[in-house]
């Protein structure tokens, strides 16, 4: 038998050959043209998910053929958006599976307001930010509770954007509609001082509005309910309405005015503006005013809950207080409309016996039944509505029991609406045909408003025609005037021409397969650089996307050195290696034709760059039509991937030393850092050879292994594909060293749960740990 040096050797010496080889192999050959021929039909995620010998073969291409099982967890990664760090994709260590991401794209060529991978966009940004609105309100509560102990004056306040927002917010004051005089005077108030000016301001208002309701209340109470009386009688109650909305005010005036300690001409001594239980009194409200019901929200009603339930003594208390009524409905899913506080009442004073088919719940529970009897059982008030001498309203684990439910369902009802309104936006957006159209369905236009932090209600729709008319390829255009780039990011996320009528995207390049570049480039730049330099390639990247939007042919490509050697960088090439004449002649190369110039680099990454443009056989741009969801260089990619794993599945069949070895070569330039091997079971393998550790090292603690790793290698020695060989050629010597017998027991590394994938628990662990231990 060969050594594994010389069996790795005879195929390494001559790789294309080697590739070619198994390329055309009929097996291969077969699978390559079905998948060729048959992946551009596939219109959605669940049709591909659902076609075995499509899926199956992308994800052997990207080495996750033992998560061909876990189709939700790949539909996650297959929807991730990889321009958001905090994606599903994103998040996990292992970076096959943001590989296997980016070469799939759900994009159109026909005229559509969205293609599938804008419309995912926006539905993530949409999911994005409900789900981020927790942490919105816990960084402006952060810069609130920071600020206000510096401030010294009413004035500092209210001219602090975000403090008066903050501040509007929590006491419920419109900021398109306030005094200025009204906020001010409230807020330099002594409410004990009767000369205040809030004492003064609103006292006789509310004196006033007081007076003509109990007026009105007497009238009412001895006009009879007849057709004569009955503008009167409607009148009456108009006006009661009118003089509540005083008093509400005066009410929201008078808590802004306790909750802060300005001197009457509006002066403070910095820090005690407001005392630490001001503040948290402040800090609820804001919270409690989002209209979401977030986690911190949720606390905050738990532990009211928790606070006054104890001092409830009869039925009528609790359906009195809205929180309490709230809670309880909440907690146990009958929060909806149907639902009043005397539906609570009555469950909680109903016969208890479920024998009892004259109980209000056996006679009214319907499809709620266990929700009701529940209900009734968590508490233990007697059918009058109280409770017996030494019963509390309450026991411990009946209290517990009914927060767990709240703690639970706390949030349904936000998931739901989420639902129903991207199942709306997905219904309509296909109807838009104009801007007109956009703008007239409010279920697209408020959505995708919300999704970008855009406020429909505070943004003019002439704002949004001109920003969606916007050429986004002129710096002078209405869009960039605005300095906003929420609304740039909303005009990128759909496909309107000038004339406002939907149009099909025609780049040189998909914004998918720009943001694929360019996070290959931001990677390979600061994979071992400081900071700046990744914050120089982030505007490299920047460069790149503008400059991209401009490019009609691959003269004009070419014609940019700092664009070429952007896209060469991004594939691992180095710019110094190639000539303007060699990049020429892979430009020009039919890639269908296995004799073209590209086809016949070793490197089969040039073959990559030429399928992510859409450049035509004059180097035009063109947008392509044969894929939807996948881009041209997306499918190239796979095929060339799938041969590299069958090339090394076959080497591994004969000796599996030579199948680690390959595949180390392979990725000895995408490993960053310590966790990259360990999270490879495969990569720890050749890493245990290379240095000859025992195989008991892996059952030590994970942040032990990665310091040992980093102990013995340096990771940027695996950018040097020299200082690789002499790795590869040690691995081969000492491998065959450690593996005399009949049985290998390196094979099962590479097969089944070898280095094909680890579980999804474990990266998501390595993945915390990579972030929060290094």
């Amino acid at each position: 038998m060969l050594s594994t040096y010389t069996s790795y050797n005879l195929i390494a010496k001559d790789m294309l050959k080697s590739l070619n080889r198994t390329a055309g192999e009929t097996t291969n050959a077969r699978e390559a043209a079905y998948y060729k021929e048959n992946i551009g039909k596939v219109s959605s995620v669940d049709a591909f998910l659902d076609d075995y010998r499509l899926f199956s073969y992308a994800m052997k291409a990207y080495g996750l053929e033992d998560m061909l099982y876990a189709k939700a967890f790949m539909r996650k990664v297959l929807e991730s958006d990889l321009s958001d760090a905090n994606s599903f994709a994103n998040k996990l260590t292992d970076e096959r599976y943001r590989g296997f991401a980016s070469a799939f794209s759900f994009t159109a060529s026909t005229a559509t307001a969205q293609t599938e991978a804008q419309l995912d966009e926006v539905i993530g940004l949409y999911s994005a930010t409900a789900a981020n609105a927790g942490a919105a309100i816990q960084e402006e509560t952060r810069y609130y509770n920071i600020v206000i102990d510096t401030v010294t004056s009413v004035d500092q306040l209210l001219n602090n954007d975000r403090m008066r927002n903050y501040v509007f917010t929590a006491f419920g004051i419109d900021p398109d509609t306030y005094s200025r005089q009204v906020v001010c005077g409230s807020l330099s108030s002594d409410l004990d001082d009767p000369t205040s000016y809030y004492n003064t301001e609103f006292g006789p208002k509310v004196a006033a509005a007081e007076a003509s309701i109990e007026a009105a209340n007497d009238e009412l109470a001895t006009l009879p309910v007849t057709d004569a009386n009955k503008a009167r009688i409607a009148e009456l109650k108009a006006q009661i309405s009118r003089q509540q909305s005083v008093i509400s005010a005066a009410e929201k005036y008078a808590t802004l005015a306790a909750a802060f300690n300005f001197a009457s001409d509006g002066s403070a001594v910095a820090g005690i503006v407001q005392t630490a239980e001001h503040k948290a009194s402040t800090n609820e409200l804001y919270t409690l005013s989002n209209p979401r019901v977030t986690s911190a929200a949720a606390l905050i009603s738990k532990d009211y809950f928790e606070a006054n339930i104890g001092n409830v003594s009869t039925v009528g208390e609790l359906v009195a207080d809205p929180r309490l009524l709230n809670y309880v409905k909440v907690a146990f899913g009958l929060d909806k409309l149907s639902v009043v506080s005397s539906t609570i009442s009555n469950i909680l004073t109903s016969d208890p016996d479920p024998d009892n088919p004259d109980s209000y719940i056996n006679r009214f529970a319907g499809e709620d039944k266990e929700a009701y009897v529940a209900l009734r059982a968590a508490f233990n008030f007697q059918e009058d509505g109280t409770l017996a001498g030494g019963d509390d309203v309450q026991t411990a684990a009946q209290t517990a029991a009914t927060s767990s439910g709240y703690m639970n369902h706390y949030n349904d009802k936000d998931d739901e609406a989420d639902a129903l309104a991207i199942k709306r936006f997905k219904n309509q957006i296909g109807a838009v045909n104009t801007v007109q159209d956009f703008i007239g369905e409010a279920s697209v236009y408020d959505f995708a408003l919300k999704a970008f932090g855009l406020d429909p209600a505070k943004v003019s729709t002439l704002t949004i025609k001109n920003v969606l008319k916007s050429d986004l390829n002129d710096p002078k255009s209405y869009v960039y005037q605005l300095k906003d780039e929420r609304f740039v990011e909303l005009a990128k996320a759909f496909n309107f021409g000038s004339d406002g009528n939907i149009t099909a995207p025609k780049l040189a390049q998909s914004q998918s397969e720009i943001l694929v570049v360019s996070r290959a480039y931001v990677t390979a730049k600061s994979r071992f650089g400081t900071e700046d330099d990744k914050k120089k390639a982030e505007e490299e990247a920047k460069y790149y996307a503008a400059q991209m939007q401009k490019v009609e042919s691959v003269k004009e490509l070419l014609a940019d050195e700092r664009l070429v050697n952007f896209v060469l960088e991004a594939n691992g090439i180095d710019p110094e290696s190639v000539d303007a004449a060699f990049m020429q002649k892979i430009f020009t190369s039919d890639l269908d034709d296995p004799k073209s110039f590209a086809n016949q680099q070793a490197d089969r990454s040039y073959r990559k760059i030429v399928a992510s443009f859409n450049f035509n056989a004059d180097g035009l741009v063109d947008r392509s039509e044969d894929a939807k969801i996948q881009s041209r260089r997306g499918i190239y990619e796979t095929i060339d991937s799938h041969v590299q794993q069958k090339l090394e599945e076959d080497a591994g069949n004969e000796n599996a030393g030579v199948r680690l070895a390959l595949y180390f070569q392979r990725k000895a330039e995408t490993i960053t850092g310590p966790y990259d091997i360990l999270a490879d079971d495969a990569l720890f393998e050749v890493f245990k050879v290379l240095y000859q550790l025992p195989d008991e090292i892996g059952s030590a603690d994970v942040d032990a292994q990665a310091s040992m790793v980093e102990r013995y290698l340096e990771m940027k020695d695996l950018q040097d594909p020299e200082k690789v060989q002499k790795m590869i050629v040690k691995f081969s010597v000492l491998y065959d060293l450690d593996n005399q017998t009949t049985t290998d027991p390196a094979l099962s590394v590479l097969s089944g749960s070898g280095s094909a994938g680890i579980s999804a628990d474990l990266m998501m662990s390595l993945a915390q740990l990579r972030t929060g231990g290094r």
